[in-house]
């Protein structure tokens, strides 16, 4: 493998690229300082749970790609959530729950997909990541799974190797999870009838 520049390795908390063998599998680990998010908050107490599994996923998009996205995915998402709720608790069990919270989110990876420019016959490589978020009151009852989608590609391959290339898109695509949670969390049917039902009992 050849050496990065160590200027390379301040624009990000964690970046390696390993190449097994030749034509072998490829492992992206992406882990970015994410900026602050500016999303408007409300008054309710949420718990986030991030189960070990989430926090160091591994995703296979295809079986010569590795995703290494679990730090950087709860990074994210930590972000977003703590713009979204005046008060929140992150957990990576609920056992851990002290106070009654508002809403409880657990997180978790449906699938991911990737393109190539074999495949999608365009200069790019594209990532798609599906989440679940799954949405429980403090006694469990289920007041949602929502299936959020988020997408990240390149501007262009062109003189980019491909695990650069995947490493961007990837990139791309988690910083799509603040965006689409900054949008859409508040506009969920469930949740918002949910959290009205919580502040008018309160």
């Amino acid at each position: 493998m050849r050496s990065q520049h160590p200027l390379f390795f301040t624009t990000v908390i964690c970046m390696a690229l390993f190449v097994k063998g030749c034509g072998g599998t490829t492992q992206v680990l992406s882990e970015e300082s994410f900026p602050e998010l500016l999303a408007p908050s409300r008054a309710f107490h949420a718990v986030v749970i991030f189960t070990p599994d989430f926090s160091n996923y591994v995703a296979s998009p295809s079986t010569k790609t590795k995703l290494s996205i679990g730090s950087a995915q709860e990074n994210i998402m930590r972000k977003t959530f703590a713009a979204l709720f005046d008060t929140v608790d992150f957990f990576d069990s609920e056992d851990k729950i002290e106070q009654s919270p508002d809403i409880i989110i657990y997180p978790s990876v449906v699938e991911a997909q990737i393109a190539v420019p074999s495949q999608n016959y365009l200069n790019v490589y594209e990532i798609w990541i599906k989440y679940n978020l799954r949405l429980t009151d403090i006694e469990g009852n289920l007041i949602d799974n929502w299936f959020m989608p988020v997408y990240g590609k390149t501007s262009d391959s062109f003189m980019l190797q491909k695990e650069k290339a995947v490493g961007s898109a990837t990139r791309a695509a988690l910083r799509d999870i603040g965006a689409k949670l900054s949008l859409d969390f508040y506009r969920i049917p469930a949740v918002e009838r949910h959290l009205r039902e919580k502040s008018g009992s309160s």
